[in-house]
C-alpha cells in the first residue's frame, strides 16, 4: 500500500496543495527506504487533530469581517506539538498541514522533544491596523484554545507574525488561565519570557547548514538569496559577515544585483525605509526570476513554498541550495537538481534553528531559568552540526540526497516512538 497523493489537476492545484502533495511524497520516500508497513505509513501520513475555525474581525469602520483559520497538530508522539502561526493571504488547510508534517520530521531529525503542529490564517496582515491585528489575534487564540498549552501546543511565529503577535497570544492564553503562562509561546519578547538569541535563530542556523554544507573556506563564495525578509535578510547578513559575497537577493518587489558583492547592512537599512529592496541606488535591478537561475556558488531560497519547479529547475546554475524557508522546491525539482549533481541541504535540516532555539526558550520558560545569548548560540550550534553530521553519514553511507537521509533520519524516529508507545486501546 503506498501513501495516496491527491490527484494533480491543474485548475485544483493551489500552492498549498502543492506543498502537501511534496510533504507527502518525502513522507512516501522515506516509508519505503524505513520498510514501513501500511498501518504505519497512513498514520504518520495523516494528522492527529486539524481545526478550521471562523475568525470575525471588527474593522476601524465598525463593519466585521470573517475569515478563516487552521491549527493542525500532525503528531505529538515524541512530545507537545511545536509549530508557526502564519498570517498570509494564499494560507489554507493544505498549507497549514504540510508545514505541521514536516515540522514533525524535523524536530525529530534534530532530536528535541516536539511533535509537528502549524497554524494559520488566511489574511493580509499588512492591510490590517495595529488594532485590527490585535483583535483577529486575540479572537483566533480564543477559538484554538483547547488545543493549545504548554504541555500541548506552543506556537510561535511565521510568516506574517513576529514577537508582538506572540505577545498578544501569551496575554490572551494567560488572562484564560488567570495566571502567566510564557511557556504558551516562544519567539516573545525578551520582556515577556523569551530567549536571547531566538529572533535570528533560524538565519543563523541557515548560515550554520551552509558553512557546513561547503566544506572548505567561505571566503568569497558567491551567493543569493530569494526572500529578504525575517529569514532571508538576516541570512544574508551571518553569511556576509562570515566571508560569503552575497551578489543578490530579492522580496516580493523586486531584486537587485551587484556583482562585486552587496553591502548587507546598507540594503537592510534601505529595504526597510523604502519597503523594499528595489530601487537599491548601489546595485542593478534585477528581474525576479532572473536571480534564481544567476551563476553563483550558493542559492538560499527563503521566501516561500514552491519557488523551484519543473519548469525553472533546469536553469538553476548553483551548486548548492540551502532550504531557508519551507519546501521551495518541488519533488520533480528536486530530481531535476539531484540528477545534475546540485547538493541540497533540505528544509527540514537547513531551518530547524528556530525550532531549536524555540525549544530552549521553552526550556527556560518552565524552569523559569535564563541561558545568556552566547550559551544559546552554542548550544543551536551543537544540535544543527551534530544533526547535520549525522544526515551527511547516512547519505554518504547508503547513497541518499541529503533530503532523502534528512526524512529517513526523521520519519524513523517517529516511526520508533509509534511503535515503542503502542497503539491505545
Amino acid at each position: 500500500m503506498s501513501i495516496m497523493v491527491p490527484s494533480k489537476t491543474p485548475a485544483l492545484i493551489t500552492p498549498g496543495r502543492q506543498a502537501l502533495d511534496s510533504a507527502l511524497h518525502q513522507l512516501h520516500q522515506a516509508a519505503e527506504h524505513l520498510g514501513l508497513d501500511d498501518g504505519l505509513r497512513t498514520m504518520l501520513a495523516t494528522p492527529r487533530r486539524s481545526l478550521t475555525v471562523s475568525v470575525p474581525v471588527r474593522r476601524e469602520d465598525g463593519h466585521i469581517d470573517v475569515v478563516q483559520g487552521f491549527r493542525v497538530q500532525h503528531n505529538v508522539s515524541r512530545g507537545p506539538a511545536k509549530g508557526g502561526i502564519r498570517f498570509h493571504p494564499a494560507t489554507d488547510i493544505h498549507e497549514v498541514t504540510a508545514l505541521a508534517m514536516w515540522m514533525t520530521w524535523k524536530c525529530a531529525l534534530v532530536g528535541i522533544p516536539y511533535g509537528g503542529a502549524k497554524g494559520g490564517v488566511t489574511v493580509d496582515p499588512t492591510a490590517l491596523t495595529t488594532r485590527e491585528l490585535e483583535r483577529l489575534t486575540r479572537r483566533y487564540v480564543n477559538e484554538i484554545l483547547p488545543l493549545i498549552g504548554p504541555e500541548k501546543d506552543i506556537p510561535a511565529p511565521d510568516v506574517g507574525t513576529d514577537e508582538q503577535t506572540m505577545a498578544w497570544i501569551m496575554d490572551t492564553y494567560s488572562v484564560s488561565a488567570g495566571y502567566s503562562v510564557p511557556g504558551v509561546v516562544t519567539g516573545k519578547p525578551t520582556t515577556l519570557g523569551g530567549s536571547l538569541g531566538r529572533t535570528g535563530a533560524t538565519s543563523r542556523g541557515v548560515q550554520i547548514a551552509t558553512l557546513a554544507a561547503l566544506g572548505r573556506s567561505p571566503e568569497g563564495v558567491s551567493v543569493a538569496v530569494q526572500g529578504f525578509g525575517k529569514v532571508g535578510a538576516p541570512a544574508a547578513q551571518y553569511l556576509a559577515d562570515a566571508g560569503c559575497k552575497v551578489v543578490a537577493v530579492s522580496d516580493a518587489g523586486g531584486a537587485v544585483y551587484a556583482g562585486s558583492g552587496l553591502d548587507v547592512p546598507r540594503l537592510r537599512a534601505w529595504a526597510e525605509e523604502n519597503g523594499g529592496v528595489r530601487g537599491y541606488p548601489h546595485a542593478d535591478d534585477l528581474p525576479l526570476d532572473d536571480l534564481l537561475e544567476l551563476d553563483v556558488d550558493v542559492l538560499v531560497p527563503a521566501a516561500l513554498e514552491g519557488a523551484v519547479t519543473e519548469a525553472n529547475a533546469p536553469r538553476v546554475r548553483a551548486r548548492l541550495i540551502v532550504e531557508g524557508a519551507n519546501g521551495p522546491l518541488t519533488p520533480e525539482a528536486d530530481e531535476i537538481l539531484s540528477a545534475s549533481g546540485t547538493t541540497v541541504v533540505p528544509d527540514i535540516l537547513a531551518n530547524a534553528g528556530g525550532v531549536i532555539v524555540s525549544y530552549l526558550e521553552w526550556v527556560q520558560n518552565t524552569q523559569a531559568y535564563s541561558w545568556s545569548c552566547d550559551e544559546v548560540e552554542i548550544k543551536l550550534r551543537d544540535l544543527m552540526e551534530n544533526a547535520f553530521a549525522e544526515v551527511r553519514a547516512l547519505a554518504t553511507a547508503r547513497g541518499l540526497t541529503l533530503r532523502q537521509a534528512a526524512h529517513a533520519i526523521g520519519v524513523g524516529r517517529v516511526a520508533e516512538a509509534h511503535g515503542m508507545r503502542g497503539l491505545y486501546p
